[in-house]
């Protein structure tokens, strides 16, 4: 799979995706409550941003065609 995540997109992922998943751990110990939905999906949703950040790969982007890697390097 080619990369087709760069630039702005890239490090956004890799800020909100780790944010998320903080936020979702505070929740696991109970510093405060989003529901056990919520935290699951607060931490779903922030390790998909983390692996597709760091690996630059989104099978998502893949699907709809979009490219925000601004030099393919594969």
């Amino acid at each position: 799979m080619n990369k087709n995540v760069g630039g702005m997109d890239r490090k956004a992922r890799l800020v909100v995706g780790p944010l998320l998943l903080v936020v979702g751990i505070a929740a696991i110990l109970q510093l405060f409550s989003l529901g056990t939905l919520g935290t699951i999906a607060v931490l779903a949703v922030g390790a998909i941003l983390t692996v597709t950040g760091a690996t630059q790969r989104c099978p998502l982007n893949t699907l709809l065609g979009i490219n925000t890697c601004p030099i393919d390097r594969s």
